[in-house]
């Protein structure tokens, strides 16, 4: 089935700022609540919010075999899991709606009065159920500079980084939407130079500059996932700021990986960008060598070019532009995330989010996070007010934003914006 939402020639009856990540040629998906207090499922072109519960009710959708509540749920598992088919004829019909030529909906002002809504008189939501979740660390940059600092700087990569996408299950009850605080974590660290721990808040608390991957239903237990069919799995992507405590991280980490420093808090951006908006701004990956096994190969472009950037605002003042990546940079494909992933016969879920690990580039300005960018708290940044940082402060409120951008069309995933609170007082 042709992508004809991606026409780049195609112009909404709705009005799009310049430069909007959400031109009609984007249709994102999304959970928000109306002024009415109805949660509903929708998309976003410019910067008006798509009642898509409304939209089927009022016949929008006919001819397309759905359940007759498939847009009045609170969450988009259950329109993931109808498959690649289902999606694409969605957004077709969504771009056909709002197509400038098209005057059935634009005419019928009853109709747009129940359907359409100021996207600030909304109330975005997590998009999905997140059952299960997996973060990967697959830029080959970041894993190299933390290797430097944690472990031995000749030998950053551990023997088995260029073999498989590394990566360890997180927690996702503690999954938060674009908007929501976060709280400075409390644990236990070592204190350069003592041989005891103690414990307190987190002093370096960090972002970790990601995308996200979310999947639909794409095997029963024991059965693996093909590299080569692997991205028909694969629904859309946001933005995700997993947040991160190095100072417990460095005490825990060994022997089994990450646990309290990254399951405090992850942060991701509200509209699910589906793979076929990206489809225009495919690009070849970063060379794999050694050659990685069989089930792993893959040939054709599966990376995107997607421009990412983290900003610091401090708390009553400017926000300061810290660093500027690109998806693109990643040693890993998705598509070999997921393949490797199932290998093992590990069943994948509706609603399933995959974290492609921090995303760094060579240059010190394109380093995924804070422990980068100051190398361990040595090089401090200078925000616009005139004060430093060296990790997160009290206050401070991480916004991370991506696009993509050719000479027809910008696809972007708006931002994830999340404020860090001191820490909760334990009894």
């Amino acid at each position: 089935m042709a992508i004809t939402a991606n026409d780049p020639n195609r112009k909404s009856w709705l009005h799009v700022p310049e430069n909007s990540d959400f031109p009609i040629q984007n249709i994102p998906f999304g959970v928000f609540i109306t002024k009415e207090d109805v949660v509903t499922i929708g998309t976003r072109i410019g910067d008006f919010a798509i009642d898509m519960g409304a939209l089927q009710q009022l016949g929008y959708f006919e001819g397309i075999d759905l359940t007759d509540d498939m847009f009045m749920q609170d969450t988009l598992n259950d329109f993931i899991g109808d498959g690649k088919k289902t999606w694409r004829q969605v957004r077709n019909r969504l771009a056909d709606i709002f197509d400038e030529t098209n005057a059935t909906l634009r005419d019928n002002k009853a109709h747009r009065d129940v359907a359409i809504f100021n996207i600030d008189d909304v109330e975005m939501q997590l998009p999905v159920h997140i059952g299960d979740y997996t973060d990967f660390y697959s830029s080959k940059e970041h894993a190299t500079n933390v290797g430097k600092m944690f472990r031995d700087p000749e030998n950053a990569l551990l023997p088995n980084w260029l073999h498989i996408p590394v990566g360890y299950h997180g927690r996702s009850s503690t999954i938060v939407p674009s908007g929501i605080p976060v709280h400075r974590p409390m644990g236990q660290t070592l204190p350069n130079g003592e041989t005891q721990p103690v414990f307190g808040p987190s002093r370096l608390v960090d972002f970790e500059l990601e995308t996200a991957f979310i999947t639909t239903d794409a095997n029963i237990m024991g059965e693996n996932i093909p590299v080569t069919e692997a991205e028909d799995y694969i629904f859309g992507m946001v933005l995700l700021n997993d947040w991160s405590a190095r100072d417990i991280q460095k005490w825990e980490y060994i022997p089994l990986g990450p646990f309290l420093a990254k399951n405090f808090a992850s942060s991701i951006s509200p509209w699910i960008v589906t793979l076929d908006a990206l489809e225009p701004f495919r690009t070849a990956s970063p060379k794999q060598e050694p050659k990685p096994l069989p089930y792993l190969q893959q040939p054709g472009d599966h990376a995107f070019d997607i421009n990412l950037e983290v900003s610091i605002a401090p708390e009553d003042s400017e926000e300061t532009l810290v660093c500027k990546s690109n998806f693109k940079y990643m040693y890993w494909t998705m598509s070999q995330q997921l393949a490797h992933h199932t290998i093992n016969g590990c069943r994948i879920n509706s609603g399933d989010m995959m974290g492609s690990g921090t995303i760094s580039g060579s240059t010190e300005d394109s380093f995924g996070s804070m422990l980068e960018l100051t190398w361990g708290g040595k090089n401090p940044l200078k925000m616009k007010d005139g004060s430093e940082r060296k990790f997160i402060n009290d206050g401070d409120t991480v916004i991370m934003r991506g696009f993509c951008q050719n000479h027809n069309v910008r696809i972007g995933f708006g931002e994830v914006a999340s404020k860090l609170l001191p820490p909760i007082t334990t009894k």
